[in-house]
C-alpha cells in the first residue's frame, strides 16, 4: 500500500511540475551568483537584511522567496499526492495540511542532508565561498517549510481568480 502511493506520487503530472518549476526558481539565483561571482543578486540588492548570528542569512527576502516553493511547496504536494493515495481518498480540511506538512518536511529534510553533504566537502563557488548553505541555517528552513505548505493554495487561488477575470473580460468582448 505505501509503495503503491509512493509511485502515486512519481506517476503524478502535478507533482512533477511542482518539482520542476520549484527547482528552476531554486537554480535561477545559484546561476546568477555562480555567474556574477558575487553573493549579491542584482535585483534583490535593494532589500538585503543583515545576517543575524549565523541563524538568520543575509539574503532572507530570496530566502522566502525561494524556499516557499523549493524544497517546501514540492514536498507539500508530494505529501498531499502521497497521503490522499494511501487512504484512497481525498484529504481536505487539517488533513491535508497536515499530510502537506509532513511531505515539505520530508523534503527540507532531504534538501538539508544535500547542503550538508555538499558543505562538507567543500564545493566552492566563484566568489571564494561555500556554495552550500551553513548548517545553522537549516532551522530556518524547516521553518520555511513549515509556511510553504500554503503556497500552492495561493497559487491556486490566484489561477482561479485570473481565470475567472479573463473568462468575465472575454465573454463582455463577446457581446
Amino acid at each position: 500500500m505505501q509503495l503503491s502511493a509512493i509511485n502515486a506520487v512519481f506517476r503524478s503530472k502535478r507533482f512533477w511540475i511542482w518539482a520542476i518549476a520549484g527547482a528552476i526558481i531554486y537554480a535561477i539565483p545559484a546561476a546568477v551568483r555562480l555567474a556574477t561571482g558575487s553573493v549579491i543578486l542584482p535585483v534583490l540588492s535593494w532589500v538585503a537584511t543583515p545576517w543575524i548570528g549565523m541563524y538568520i542569512p543575509g539574503n532572507l527576502v530570496e530566502k522566502i522567496l525561494v524556499n516557499a516553493f523549493f524544497p517546501g511547496a514540492v514536498g507539500a504536494v508530494g505529501g498531499e499526492i502521497f497521503f490522499s493515495n494511501l487512504d484512497s481518498m481525498m484529504l481536505i480540511g487539517r488533513k491535508k495540511y497536515f499530510a502537506r506538512l509532513s511531505g515539505a518536511l520530508l523534503a527540507v529534510a532531504i534538501w538539508s542532508l544535500i547542503q550538508l553533504t555538499g558543505g562538507l566537502l567543500g564545493a566552492v563557488g566563484t566568489w571564494g565561498g561555500n556554495l552550500f548553505e551553513y548548517p545553522t541555517v537549516y532551522p530556518l528552513n524547516f521553518l520555511l517549510a513549515s509556511l510553504s505548505i500554503f503556497t500552492p493554495t495561493v497559487l491556486g487561488f490566484i489561477k482561479n481568480r485570473l481565470e475567472s477575470g479573463y473568462h468575465r473580460l472575454n465573454s463582455s468582448i463577446q457581446r
